[in-house]
């Protein structure tokens, strides 16, 4: 069995600050998940795939992170892969650890009809997608980044990684990273690197100080370090998704 460098979400995974605004997509069925679209200001070829943490892609501040990306020329899909059953909707004393357990397989099981839907509806001669994965969407990202599915992946905080996922990678990566994580704590992301450097990969690592795992979706934006970090990974990932998709 490959050696973990991501572990399964852990509390913190659990917790954060909502944030406020008036997302402007709408939601839509694709093969057969609920799925979030935001449509960028003009016609694009530009897809980016937006695999959520497990607050789903449907909470404010992932619809508001969606509607970023958009806004940067993309078409954004995020598949609800919990079927309504994400942490916004869970009852204070949920099971966490038992409902991450019973989550893993059904959304991954349903993701290859969702990406036969997505294909079947935005694929053209020229459509380049990429994918972003938060905590529990990483190994999707990494899947996809190593079968030619996207022309570029993007990480933040992630969470079910082992050595394995990195050996297979075949595709650019974006890592965005806290500089303390228990999920992906340094020790990891270095051994993470060591693989990605002896494979010769095409990557970059953005490592934000004064936060932890979770900045990038749900930081309090009342704290300067938090907020910038946040905005900055965003930007960080959009420029990334640009180099690829020229």
């Amino acid at each position: 069995m490959s050696p973990t460098l991501a572990s399964a979400p852990g509390s913190c995974c659990f917790s954060g600050v909502k944030h406020t605004g008036t997302p402007v997509g709408h939601v839509e069925d694709l093969g057969g998940i609920p799925t979030y679209i935001s449509d960028p200001p003009a016609p694009s070829q530009k897809v980016i795939l937006f695999l959520a943490d497990v607050w789903g892609p449907l909470f404010v501040n992932n619809k508001l992170i969606q509607d970023y990306f958009a806004s940067c020329g993309y078409i954004v899909l995020g598949p609800d892969y919990f079927f309504g059953d994400s942490v916004p909707n869970h009852l204070p004393d949920r099971d966490r650890q038992a409902w991450i357990d019973n989550s893993r397989q059904p959304a991954i099981d349903a993701f290859p009809a969702w990406l036969d839907a997505v294909k079947g509806k935005y694929g053209r001669e020229n459509t380049k997608y990429c994918a972003v994965g938060y905590c529990f969407g990483a190994p999707f990202v990494l899947d996809l980044c190593s079968d030619g599915s996207v022309v570029a992946g993007a990480l933040a905080h992630p969470a079910f990684l082992d050595e394995s996922h990195f050996e297979k990678l075949d595709g650019p990566l974006l890592l965005s990273c806290a500089e303390e994580d228990h999920t992906f704590p340094l020790a990891s992301r270095r051994r993470a690197e060591d693989i990605m450097v002896a494979r010769k990969c095409t990557y970059h690592f953005q490592v934000f100080s004064g936060v932890k795992h979770g900045f990038a979706v749900r930081c309090d934006p009342a704290i300067d370090m938090q907020r910038w970090a946040k905005e900055e990974s965003a930007k960080g990932i959009v420029s990334w998704f640009d180099r690829f998709t020229v």
